[in-house]
């Protein structure tokens, strides 16, 4: 007999698990849908008092009074922070800890990284550190707001109504709390549930992996298993009969896992192109490639993705794609601008954007650098900060370039700030050219947001080239040593310094 104790997400109680419940008890299992203090129809019994602590503690008691062998314990959204901290308590009697969309915490983790709203993250932290506030509890979502905490999609009109009236405020100390492991949790079994619609993907998931981020490598463990749905942030209301299912299957011990490779990560094979060695001169986080040509020269500054751990060597500016890239700009005449910037968590894109300001503006300064003729390019997950220079061109400013770019916030980063949308931002843009490279083999969840941008800018009559790769995978430039990617870099390259040189 396997009992499956369910613990759900912020605002919400036992009540969003009914109709998984009672398929998984058709299977003949026991189930438990958890409503802690606070939340759901026991939101009376809270107070200021009421905190993470407290709801780790309600489970453990649960726990122990579970008679079934088996207990598999399923935390979504915030659930999963007391669900770690429980079975942390008592790791001998959890066969299988369960996550649903949403990533794994660590000891000393949050749940204020679910927020998304950065003005009440701050509110609430202020709160805590001064260990004062009246307002100890933090509102349901309206309506219209519950996408900002997750993708509705799947969800049924009549759900969403339902979830919304039944939603109760949040003492705020769960949220703010940090979370404690002793390190047994982690020897625990585990399975992560990946909701396709608000961005998350086991490919995707792998990708990072293999970035060499050291955070992660421990989801190569066998003990760790993947599902994916293909709904939104809330498959309990969207999907029952398909979680249900998967739930099942996990505790069976069913899953994909992540295989752990001695292979060289993807990111550090050769540059697709043999491009000649340049000199190379290195100031801080930035480095210059430069050419052979007498008198200021115009500059590209390539601006790699993210998030990229702090902890990952090597770093970005030394990988083959942008050594190649500041090469290959100087191989024809212009100063390739290569650097290393902060964005090593999805809170972090403000501080990357201080830091790529402060290079440009070091570069620009550079007397080998004509500081009225710069380009920025910018790859991956840094797509997001073309957002700044989109919305305000300065006149120095010759183009803005992008290849396989994420545009928009995936549904499940409520962290990125509001500034960092490169849709909203093109409105702005005015005359200044943007080269897109998008290529065809990429995450189906990125190439919406590509999508989503390039509307905006028809819509706005904004000056988009689109480079389209139809065989090209995200990072081509060390994966696909095509015909067809040597092409679209060459393309790409050539068309950046003509609006240099124009």
């Amino acid at each position: 007999m396997t009992a499956f104790i369910l613990v759900s997400g912020a605002h919400t109680g036992g009540w969003i698990w009914q109709e998984v419940a009672d398929r998984l008890k058709e299977s003949g299992a026991e189930v438990y849908p958890v409503t802690l203090t606070g939340m759901g129809e026991r939101a009376h019994l809270a107070g200021p008092e009421t905190d993470l602590e407290t709801h780790v503690q309600e489970l453990v008691r649960l726990i122990d009074g579970v008679d079934a062998p088996e207990v598999v314990i399923v935390g979504h959204c915030y659930g999963s922070y007391p669900v770690l901290g429980a079975a942390d308590r008592r790791p001998e009697r959890i066969a299988r800890i369960v996550c649903l969309d949403v990533g794994l915490p660590q000891d000393g983790d949050s749940a204020l990284a679910l927020v998304p709203d950065g003005a009440v993250r701050d509110r609430l932290l202020r709160q805590a550190g001064q260990g004062e506030g009246d307002d100890w509890r933090l509102s349901p979502p309206a309506l219209e707001e519950w996408r900002r905490w997750g993708s509705v999609a799947g969800v049924p009109a009549a759900a969403l109504e339902r979830l919304t009236s039944r939603a109760a405020p949040q003492p705020a100390a769960t949220l703010t709390q940090p979370l404690r492991l002793s390190g047994a949790v982690a020897e625990l079994p585990t399975t992560g549930i990946l909701c396709t619609a608000n961005g998350s993907t086991i490919a995707f998931v792998e990708s990072l992996v293999k970035l060499g981020d050291p955070r992660l490598q421990a989801l190569t463990d066998p003990r760790v298993s993947f599902f994916e749905l293909g709904t939104g942030h809330w498959p309990m209301l969207s999907a029952p009969g398909e979680l249900a299912d998967v739930l099942l299957r996990a505790a069976a011990g069913e899953g994909h896992r992540l295989s752990a490779t001695d292979q060289q990560p993807t990111h550090l094979r050769p540059f697709l192109l043999d491009v000649p060695e340049r000199p190379r001169e290195r100031m801080g986080r930035v480095d210059l490639y430069l050419p052979d040509a007498d008198g200021p020269r115009p500059a590209v500054v390539f601006v790699h993705g993210g998030p990229v751990a702090a902890g990952v060597r090597p770093t970005p500016r030394d990988w083959p794609t942008f050594m190649g890239y500041g090469r290959y700009a100087a191989s024809l005449g212009a100063v390739g601008v290569t650097l290393d910037h902060r964005l090593h968590d999805l809170a972090d894109y403000a501080r990357a954007a201080e830091d790529i300001a402060a290079a440009v503006e070091l570069v620009r300064a550079d007397p080998r650098v004509d500081g009225e003729r710069v380009a920025l390019w910018f790859f991956s997950g840094g797509g997001l900060l073309s957002a700044d220079w989109l919305a305000a061109p300065p006149p120095w400013l010759r183009c803005v370039a992008a290849t396989y770019p994420i545009l928009a916030p995936l549904p499940n980063w409520g962290l990125v700030d509001s500034r960092f949308r490169p849709g909203t931002a093109v409105r702005t843009a005015g005359r200044l050219p943007i080269v897109l490279t998008r290529v065809g083999l990429e995450f189906a969840e990125l190439a919406a947001t590509v999508e989503e941008f390039l509307a905006a800018a028809k819509d706005c009559e904004a000056d988009v080239e689109v480079i389209d790769v139809p065989l090209g995978h995200h990072g081509f430039e060390t994966i696909d040593h095509t015909e067809q990617t040597r092409d679209a870099v060459h393309h790409a390259v050539r068309s950046v310094l003509g609006h240099l040189r124009g």
